[in-house]
């Protein structure tokens, strides 16, 4: 894939290949079996249940048969990236170059494309590892506008895949995250700023202020994620590319009155376009 003693620049190399440049001065530590099964199995159990913490974790995981420690729990978690959905006290003080933003979708009804995008990032179990999964979506058609993989929390991956996505289908009123630092960082807010985008960030530990993305991955995980084994990024990324496409041409939504999230984006487009 990446040929290191190639004319063409690293860089240059991982725009057209679509992958973080980050994965490639990562060199991915195995996770052992056991822990692979329990990172599935907390993954799994915190789509259901996103109110658990390492404790009811622990508890969830004996239940189905795993005897595991809730420090060892509580590591897994984090390096998942994934915390329990509750109220808790303020430990941490904000990052001091991060913006605070306020949540702008309260009351709104959004029925047309590009009026809202929103973006998320999941964890991606795979043979001997793991990676992380962004996603850009348009709020009123569920249409997933780009992604990208990383096998690192880096925010590279998440602006690699912003820019893809204004590159391919211009720009939204409002973009809507949680509070990740990979979407709060100056780099990623000043790319929605100069492109005279309104910034929009979830309540504190409010998950359902992003719920589009979030059933998003509920789907993609239950008919994707959890019937494969990716040997590799570059296996994943295969997958995913068939999955998405597959998802956003084909698939119908009850939400949407069993239309697709391509023909509700088209159509709405065309819409919003005729008004304007």
């Amino acid at each position: 894939m990446i040929d290191k003693e190639h004319p063409l620049p690293i860089t240059e190399q991982c725009k057209i290949l679509q992958i973080s440049r980050s994965s490639i001065y990562y060199d991915p530590v195995l996770l052992r079996d056991k822990d692979r099964e329990l990172i599935r199995l907390i993954d799994e159990i915190h789509l259901e249940d996103p109110c658990l913490g390492s404790r009811g974790m622990k508890s969830a995981l004996k239940i189905s048969g795993h005897k595991v420690g809730r420090i060892h729990v509580r590591t897994l978690m984090r390096k998942m990236g994934i915390e329990a959905i509750y109220k808790k006290p303020r430990l941490s003080k904000p990052h001091p170059g991060h913006k605070i933003y306020p949540y702008l979708l309260r009351g709104l009804d959004i029925t047309e494309a590009n009026s809202v995008w929103c973006s998320d990032i999941t964890y991606i179990p795979m043979a001997k590892g793991f990676c992380y999964l962004v996603a850009v979506m348009d709020w009123a058609s569920r249409k997933v506008l780009s992604w990208r993989l990383s096998n690192t929390l880096d925010g590279s991956f998440c602006i690699q895949a912003l820019e893809e996505a204004i590159h391919k289908y211009g720009t939204p009123e409002i973009f809507n995250t949680d509070q990740g630092s990979q979407f709060t960082s100056l780099e990623f807010t000043s790319i929605l700023t100069d492109n005279n985008i309104k910034i929009s960030i979830d309540g504190r530990n409010r998950w359902m202020d992003n719920i589009f993305v979030e059933r998003f991955w509920k789907t993609f995980k239950y008919q994707e994620v959890y019937l494969k084994t990716y040997k590799s990024i570059s296996h994943a990324k295969k997958d995913l590319t068939r999955f998405i496409d597959r998802y956003n041409a084909w698939r119908p939504h009850q939400g949407l009155n069993d239309r697709t999230p391509n023909e509700v984006y088209y159509k709405t487009l065309l819409k919003t376009k005729d008004a304007v």
